[in-house]
């Protein structure tokens, strides 16, 4: 291990809970030697927002950044973890190209990890090189501050870092360093890890330590571990609830990519839906459509099983039949909870304050309408809002069908029950502009932004495109590209997840 090296005061104030608190759950590991270590993108508001004063000109941050040096105070560890990689279970993953520097406390007091991903090869890499490319870093940079901006739970980035390599993936690519920030990284298959191993006693402290850092309120439950899960499952509910309220695709939802805290985490090969099908898959690798939009929230289901069968020696060591009891009867609560938050959702999209079971109906019939006519499905919602502004609004929503008679019936109907709303239709329409983006990473956008920045080191893009889904539902004059779909002669769209 190279000696830590000292950075300007208030950098970095590391409290390494996980590493100090769970020993054995982790190798000790630096990472790999990077040649010319560079930040090309810091995320400024997020390190004010963590009390980091970082310089990012200076080169001993960014080796840090890149896992080539160590930071006073840092103990970089590799975790363990298991996971269903698309349904086959693998006993052994863990942390293969990534590293979890530490922890800090922002200025409210709330721990966030700060994780690299791509620092090189760790007894975890099963063969692999343990790198990244520039191109997924940046992709997993800008989908993070879209969600963020989004208001849905996400890993965010701190920093991307070019290495001065050139990594072999489809041909040489820059390689590239993501560093990013978390609630935690302990993940479904972190739990899955030590429960294929019968390590029950390593289960309790892994639970009990999660659950003193997320959801404290339970420690004093009578049945913490049943209130955990369900706790865990009420919030993965109400994050796939909202990655299918803006179109987004995680592409890889397997259980090591599940975090326990209800964020968005390993975006991987996502990316947002264009036209409105249910059926949509972008990811190379899910040539079956495991993962694709529709089957999202049923996948989470599935990996909560999973994770529910890791609980279930600590719920009732005696009986573990009623163990197995509780928690079904407490994973079919969380099939309730994602449709009441999806009817929510999708309720405020379309202008109803509070959605009630009668509006399913409504909302299904525009889906069905929106995926025969293959509207794009961020630009109806926005322009539904638009709509009740006249008839130049009107005219806007209509010209995105190419019959504009299938939609007359919904619209019509749509009216009929806006009637009962109790507000003005210009609030209305106010209100469904807070909550339908205008903005999102649109992939036509991402992939020119990604390659500018791949062959040519040019990332005024790559920043442009930054900017503008930093703020989805604010109009700007001259940003009216970014409104708009994909050309016809782009695609068939494929994303890849760059290991």
């Amino acid at each position: 291990m190279v000696e830590p090296i000292r950075i300007p005061t208030r950098a970095f104030s590391f409290d390494n809970s996980f590493a100090r608190s769970l020993e054995g759950f982790y190798v000790t590991w630096q990472g790999a030697e990077a040649p010319q270590p560079r930040i090309v993108l810091f995320n400024d508001a997020l390190a004010d927002k963590l009390g980091l004063s970082l310089d990012t000109q200076d080169v001993v941050l960014a080796e840090i950044l890149a896992g080539s040096r160590v930071a006073e105070g840092s103990e970089p560890i590799a975790m363990a973890y298991a996971g269903h990689q698309f349904g086959g279970f693998s006993p052994q993953l863990g942390d293969g190209r990534a590293l979890l520097l530490g922890e800090v406390l922002d200025k409210d007091g709330n721990r966030f990890d700060i994780h690299l991903k791509g620092s090189g090869p760790t007894p975890f890499s099963r063969g692999g090189d343990g790198k990244a490319v520039l191109g997924p870093v940046l992709r997993e940079y800008i989908m993070g501050e879209a969600m963020h901006a989004l208001g849905i739970p996400t890993t965010r980035a701190l920093a991307a870092v070019t290495t001065g390599e050139q990594i072999r993936r489809q041909g040489l690519k820059p390689g590239a360093v993501l560093a990013r920030v978390a609630s935690s990284h302990i993940r479904v298959g972190t739990f899955q890890f030590f429960a294929a191993r019968g390590a029950w006693d390593s289960l309790t402290k892994l639970a009990d330590y999660t659950i003193t850092r997320h959801y404290p309120d339970l420690m004093d439950k009578e049945n913490r571990y049943l209130a955990f899960f369900q706790a865990v499952a009420d919030r993965q509910a109400r994050l796939i609830a909202q990655w299918m309220q803006v179109g987004f695709i995680h592409g890889v939802m397997n259980t090591d990519n599940m975090a326990i805290s209800g964020e968005t985490i390993d975006y991987g090969p996502c990316a947002f839906m264009d036209q409105y099908d249910p059926q949509t898959v972008f990811s190379s690798i899910d040539r079956q459509g495991r993962y694709a939009y529709a089957n999202q929230p049923q996948a989470g289901q599935w990996n909560l099983a999973r994770f529910a069968e890791t609980l279930v020696p600590l719920i009732a060591p005696d009986d573990h039949n009623r163990a197995a009891e509780m928690l079904t009867d407490a994973l079919s609560d969380y099939m309730a909870t994602y449709k009441q938050a999806w009817l929510s959702g999708m309720g405020r999209k379309i202008g109803l304050f509070a959605a009630s079971g009668r509006d399913t109906a409504l909302i299904q019939i525009l889906l069905g309408t929106l995926q025969g006519e293959k509207v794009d499905f961020t630009q109806f919602f926005r322009r539904l809002g638009n709509s009740l502004s006249g008839e130049e609004g009107k005219a806007g929503l209509l010209a995105l069908f190419e019959d504009p008679e299938s939609i007359a019936s919904w619209l019509a109907e749509w009216h009929t029950r806006l009637a009962d709303e109790t507000r003005p239709l210009e609030t209305i329409a106010r209100d469904m502009a807070q909550v339908n983006p205008l903005y999102i990473p649109r992939n036509h956008m991402v992939e020119q932004a990604l390659q500018e920045a791949e062959d040519f080191g040019d990332f005024r893009a790559v920043r442009r495109l930054l900017e503008v889904v930093s703020h989805p539902y604010d109009e700007r004059e001259g940003l009216e590209a970014f409104a708009r779909p994909a050309p016809s002669d782009f695609g068939p769209f494929v994303t890849y997840c760059g290991t």
